[in-house]
């Protein structure tokens, strides 16, 4: 047989030798035990570890809500009504003026020329 022929039966040997399963034997005896190995070494002490960041600063508050607005305030007291004034006193009746002097009496006028009588005219002179 040629080498090609020997190589592809003995994949299929083994492909399907994988597929099959037989039960298993009886387990055998122990073994004895071994000799013990030789301890290790001891590891080197890690490196310390780094630091750790420091957290972020964290957001800031929500401003708080307004205040209510404050109560109206009462309305004043009205103010009280104002003494009435004093009557002003009366004043004095003036005094009565004095009668003025009598005036004096005249001269007494003297008598007039007698006339003369010329022709037939008349003449009247009233009474004083």
């Amino acid at each position: 047989m040629s080498y090609s022929k020997l190589l592809s039966v003995g994949a299929v040997v083994l492909a399907l030798g994988g597929c099959m399963s037989f039960p298993a034997g009886p387990a055998g005896p122990a073994g004895p035990a071994g000799p013990q190995g030789a301890t290790g070494a001891t590891g080197y002490t890690g490196a310390k570890g780094s630091t750790g960041y420091t957290g972020a600063t964290g957001n800031t508050g929500d401003t708080g809500a307004t205040g209510n607005t404050g109560n109206t305030g009462n309305t004043g007291a009205t103010g009280g009504t104002g003494a009435t004034g004093d009557t002003g006193a009366t004043g004095y009746t003036g005094a009565t003026g004095s009668t003025g002097a009598t005036g004096s009496t005249g001269a007494k006028g003297n008598t007039g020329a007698k006339g003369t009588t010329v022709g037939d005219t008349v003449v009247i002179v009233p009474a004083r």
